[in-house]
């Protein structure tokens, strides 16, 4: 293998492993308020917490986009194998998107069909987080190949194991939503986000302990990485745990901000295992980065656009939240 392959597509994966992560972490709390949506105290409380995320979400979703375009530029045969295994999660995901950004616009502009607006803004952030927690326990399974084209069927991704990744994923952003909420808001809204916490952290853990032991039963791969030689990757596992002290120790004492970064900090080192387990397979249970990679002048010439992109999108996302810092109050808001 030519060095400037190799290279050049460790650098693309820490690309798009950086670009999911801000989009998971950026996006995630939005989601997570939309599960939450049906189960707020009343509707000004409602209009608080979507005011939090009026002015940032779509911004939020450029880490999505830029993921996906310069996955299929970087590594195209993911595409060949993983789209067509996950058409209908992904179009899910995207359909629960759209409905959740029309409900965004909408329904500080509609009165009396406004209850189908909330509607609207919780099953699509309940329906696009279930999608996105089944394509990484998809990801976590694997996926059957022949002649580097898919050779599964439409419902392959939806098992029981992707089932329980799924709500897995929608309890953690509900948890980083409520964390969101504690940081951004005061008063009834905060208290009850307050209240909220500590049950979602435990449904976190309850099923964050499921996957790790479901885990290695369907992929024994994962157990040997984990396992055969017990070592420096432990702490990511340890850091996530002390993460989940950290959480519940700072919602104990009130804590305005710390909630939402140890959060951030748990789905972060969590992240990292995942990545941990499946390196350096792109495509498991048999392409690696390399099998995957386009030829390196397409990774070369896509990679200089990238590196001028990135720096942008950084910088409009920082200028964004910290224009819109600070608690947001009933009757105040991007609306």
């Amino acid at each position: 293998m030519a060095m400037d392959t190799y290279v050049l597509s460790i650098i693309w994966a820490v690309i798009i492993a950086f670009s999911i992560i801000m989009y998971v972490l950026l996006d995630g709390f939005v989601l997570g308020m939309g599960i939450l949506f049906p189960l707020a105290p009343d509707e000004e409380s409602r209009d608080v917490m979507m005011n939090t995320g009026a002015p940032i979400w779509d911004g939020n979703e450029t880490w999505l986009v830029l993921a996906g375009t310069t996955l299929l530029g970087a590594f195209p045969l993911v595409y060949t194998i993983i789209l067509p295994a996950l058409y209908i999660g992904v179009f899910l995901m995207v359909a629960a998107l759209i409905f959740r950004g029309v409900a965004f616009e909408l329904r500080f502009k509609s009165h009396r069909s406004r209850k189908w607006w909330n509607l609207a803004f919780a099953g699509g952030s309940a329906v696009a987080a279930f999608a996105q927690g089944a394509v990484v326990g998809a990801y976590i399974l694997g996926f059957e190949t022949q002649s580097r084209t898919f050779a599964g069927g439409p419902f392959d991704w939806l098992t029981p194991f992707t089932v329980m990744t799924g709500l897995g994923m929608m309890a953690g952003l509900a948890l980083l939503g409520a964390t969101w909420i504690i940081m951004k808001t005061e008063g009834a809204v905060q208290e009850w986000a307050y209240r909220l916490a500590p049950k979602l952290l435990a449904g976190v853990l309850v099923v964050f302990a499921i996957v790790s032991l479901w885990t290695p039963y369907v992929d024994p791969s994962v157990w040997d990485r984990w396992f055969s030689n017990i070592g420096v990757i432990w702490i990511l596992p340890a850091l996530a745990l002390l993460s989940a002290a950290l959480l519940f120790w700072s919602v104990r004492q009130r804590r305005d901000r710390l909630p939402f970064l140890a959060t951030l900090s748990m789905f972060i080192f969590t992240y990292l295992g995942l990545l941990v387990s499946r390196w350096p397979y792109v495509v498991p249970p048999n392409h690696t980065l390399w099998d995957a990679a386009a030829s390196p002048s397409s990774q070369l010439f896509l990679l200089i656009g990238t590196l001028f992109v990135i720096p942008i999108i950084l910088g409009y996302t920082a200028w964004a939240y910290w224009v819109f810092r600070g608690k947001v109050r009933p009757g105040e808001g991007y609306h």
